[in-house]
């Protein structure tokens, strides 16, 4: 499918609300439980402060905000902290879109590897993405853990 009125721009802080809200539905559509939703409500939410201190971007399409991904710094890599696309866009190609802008975005900077914690079901997105597996992290709920993996981007 080719992905035509998708443009991926720097977010802005007065878009917190909505970034969130994408994740939120995001997240939900795996039907997880919503207490567990509510477990995950801090790391679900991007704030303005957090917009302004790191690289957030997102996608737009037809004025909706359809997706976004954030990177924080750790030594010389980065680390994937948000990836979300609006579950009426999975499987649309907003998603590759993204995650290429954000490979750019890496390499651009000179950053050799681009960290990812994954959730279980977007493990097979990033893998084939070229990411690959190192380990795995634990999670919320006590016992969950949730696939690590690595992309070298230079």
């Amino acid at each position: 499918m080719v992905m035509t009125g998708l443009d991926i721009r720097r977010a802005r802080a007065d878009e917190a609300d909505a970034l969130t809200a994408v994740a939120h539905a995001a997240k939900r559509h795996w039907r997880y439980p919503d207490e567990w939703i509510d477990l995950w409500r801090r790391d679900l939410t991007l704030t303005p402060e957090f917009i302004e201190r790191h690289p957030v971007h997102c996608a737009v399409e037809g004025g909706a905000i359809v997706g976004v991904y954030a990177l924080v710094f750790a030594a010389a890599d980065c680390e994937l902290e948000h990836f979300w696309v609006a579950p009426a866009r999975i499987g649309s190609g907003a998603g590759r879109r993204l995650f290429a802008h954000a490979v750019d975005h890496c390499r651009a900077l000179g950053v050799p590897r681009l960290w990812i914690t994954a959730d279980p079901n977007a493990e097979g997105f990033y893998a084939h993405m070229g990411a690959r597996r190192v380990g795995e992290v634990p999670s919320t709920p006590a016992g969950r853990t949730l696939p690590r993996l690595v992309l070298d981007v230079a």
